[in-house]
């Protein structure tokens, strides 16, 4: 990514590069898609949100470490999010309620500017990604069943095509490639870091 792109990293770029009917069409780059589940599989509807922080140093992205005993996902990093229920009536509605319940962020510091295309996963659900600008302070209290930790990377780190590599891994007798992109002691991978890969692509243009 050029030092260009990295200068105009703002809040109001996001608001401009996210506005109207900016966010690109591109079709699902989900780990596993649709092969586990079967092409009569109904997939269920959830949301995360992308929760980009304003700080002073910068722009960051607040992500979640998941906890280790939690039957799927556990140990893995996510975006704060989870199912659709009834009484949401768009996926901004979900992912804000979600964020509020997971890391008790209040709905009023965020800033919904869009969506991304959606998300196909392996373990039945479509998810659409709703990006949001938060604003300090954050007065967070994690959900201590469901998030062990949160961080936040910075989002010239996260919208660097070089800091991304195609891992493999064997499911089922077949050898599956997902998107990861290691930061410090992290490692996110799958689900995640494909949608920070759509996000790259929806804001920057790139492949």
């Amino acid at each position: 990514m050029t030092s260009h792109v990295v200068s105009v990293l703002t809040a109001d770029w996001l608001r401009d590069r996210l506005s109207g009917d900016f966010a690109a069409s591109l079709p699902p780059d989900g780990w596993f898609g649709e092969t586990l589940l079967g092409h009569n599989a109904e997939l269920l509807p959830a949301a995360v949100l992308i929760p980009i922080v304003i700080r002073a140093t910068g722009l960051t992205v607040l992500l979640t470490q998941r906890t280790s005993h939690l039957r799927d996902h556990a140990g893995q990093v996510s975006f704060p999010g989870g199912r659709s229920e009834p009484r949401d009536l768009t996926p901004a509605a979900t992912a804000l309620r979600e964020a509020e319940e997971e890391v008790g962020l209040d709905p009023g510091q965020v800033e919904v500017l869009g969506t991304l295309n959606r998300y196909q996963t392996g373990t039945g659900f479509t998810i659409t990604p709703v990006v949001g600008l938060v604003t300090p302070p954050l007065d967070l209290k994690l959900d201590d069943f469901e998030v062990a930790d949160v961080f936040e990377p910075p989002l010239s780190f996260l919208l660097d095509p070089a800091n991304f590599r195609r891992d493999r891994v064997e499911a089922r007798g077949a050898v599956h490639e997902y998107w990861a992109v290691p930061w410090q002691e992290r490692y996110i991978w799958g689900a995640t870091a494909g949608m920070l890969v759509n996000l790259r692509r929806c804001l920057l243009g790139d492949e």
